[in-house]
């Protein structure tokens, strides 16, 4: 009840933080982009700069770090160009690609030299040429949010402003399926353990979980947010879910579980752009709008620094304990209370309302189908109201 889960922030971007990458190799290197085309490598041990450039004209939408190569990161912008990165060398681009369209995101693959773009149109490029060697196109507006399964290295997903996920795979010369939501999907992210599963941030405040072999329904929905999802991030050990929402809260998710464990927030944070779990699984960190990267630790609780074996045993105890004990009613209202800023209690109540009057309005139509007086047409709330091969 008395737990501080933030530990600290990274301060220095003028702008909001639009994107943030964590090293795959590097426990402590996180690198991010802001409004104001500035990128920052931070070191989450000091809580430091380790190094900054002015490295786009425009806002930095999308950074990721090299899977082959350590000391390698790219970036993009609405500038139309995406440029490599090495902070050892020198504060100029070790190479610069000029596209058509500004880039909204990039990624890289797990062991090729190769990585792709998403704006306009979905461009596979290789790290040795100066032109795509492959561009995808599916009548979609623009493409927000691109993503490489990491596990199926091969496979890759986008989402559109025109509502839709579209999986592709690199050995086709088409993409694989096509799936239209009733609202627009912000963000995706692969489960990393289980390989068919990834997980869609959805403005309609809910975040759905999907298998790639079998697209029409969800294997779960994460509820809980007051406004649109606009990130989130798997853990590395796949079992948790973290979300960064437009209500400028931050939640974490059981990956099996449709309700938070856990609620963030702060009085100075503002709308939450990117979050990211730590490669250790202990540590949160969340980009906002107001400039700041913040620390959070993954268990509110948990205490940092070295334990000793008396203290670890007594910690695990007293686990064993709630878990044993966690359906006492008791027991169970005081590891579910969480202090949440008002007006989030108020949306909440309002959302509460509209739901249920929904519900009720339902359960009238089916009382009158049964009857006969009227015909029995309910349009219930799907998260998937199309799909396209």
């Amino acid at each position: 009840m008395f737990a501080k889960p933030f530990i600290g922030d990274l301060s220095g971007h003028s702008d909001g933080v639009y994107c943030m990458a964590k090293h795959p190799k590097k426990l402590t290197t996180v690198i991010s982009g802001s409004g104001d085309g500035e990128l920052r490598i931070w070191d989450l041990s000091d809580r430091e700069t380790k190094w900054k450039v002015v490295g786009h004209k425009s806002i930095v939408k999308g950074v990721c770090c090299s899977l082959t190569k350590d000391n390698l990161y790219f970036s993009c912008g609405t500038d139309k160009t995406v440029k490599i990165w090495n902070p050892d060398q020198s504060g100029e681009p070790l190479n610069t690609y000029v596209g058509k369209f500004a880039f909204s995101a990039i990624d890289h693959h797990r062991s090729d030299p190769i990585f792709i773009t998403s704006g306009s149109q979905v461009d596979i490029w290789d790290e040795n040429r100066s032109d795509p060697i492959k561009t995808f196109n599916w009548g979609v507006d623009t493409i927000n949010t691109i993503r490489f399964n990491q596990t199926e290295t091969n496979i890759f997903g986008t989402c559109g402003t025109d509502r839709t996920i579209i999986l592709y795979d690199l050995r086709m010369n088409s993409p694989l399926t096509k799936s239209v939501l009733q609202m627009r999907t912000n963000a995706i992210a692969w489960n990393p353990m289980e390989a068919f599963n990834f997980t869609a941030a959805n403005e309609d405040h809910n975040c759905y979980t999907f298998d790639m072999r079998k697209m029409d329904c969800a294997l779960n929905v994460l509820k809980d947010h007051v406004s649109a999802v606009l990130d989130l991030d798997y853990s590395p050990t796949g079992e948790e879910i973290v979300t960064g929402a437009y209500d400028r809260t931050l939640r974490i998710y059981s990956a099996r579980q449709g309700h938070s464990r856990d609620i963030y927030h702060t009085k100075r944070m503002q709308r939450i752009f990117c979050v990211k779990y730590s490669m250790d699984s202990k540590y949160v960190l969340s980009g906002s709008d107001d400039g700041s990267i913040r620390l959070w630790k993954a268990k509110a609780s948990e205490k940092l620094g070295p334990k000793d074996y008396r203290e670890r045993a007594h910690i695990e105890y007293q686990e064993k304990l709630i878990d044993r004990y966690k359906y006492l009613p008791e027991i169970k209202r005081i590891s579910r209370h969480r202090n949440v800023p008002k007006v989030i209690k108020n949306a909440q109540n309002t959302k509460r309302i509209m739901l249920q009057a929904q519900r009720r309005k339902e359960e009238n139509l089916r009382k009158h189908s049964k009857k006969g007086s009227i015909p029995y047409q309910v349009e219930r709330k799907k998260p998937i109201v199309g799909i396209a091969k």
